[in-house]
């Protein structure tokens, strides 16, 4: 998912979004570890979708703490 898509999305449903790329992540990672994966650049994908959400999460707390 791109960082303009996730821009327009609410509190929520980020962290829903999140919840499910940590989970996508740890099953990359378990069939890394078993070399069932065929596009091993997935995780990296996952990985930067979480850090995107990550960062707007922790944007959007420090605009709630300002006010």
């Amino acid at each position: 998912m791109e960082f303009k898509e996730l821009k327009i999305k609410e509190e929520k449903e980020l962290h829903k979004i999140l919840a499910q790329s940590r989970e996508k992540l740890r099953d990359l990672r378990f069939k890394d570890a078993n070399k069932q994966l065929k596009n091993v650049r997935e995780i990296r994908v996952v990985r930067e979708t979480i850090s995107h959400v990550l960062t707007l999460l922790n944007k959007i707390k420090a605009e709630k703490s300002i006010k």
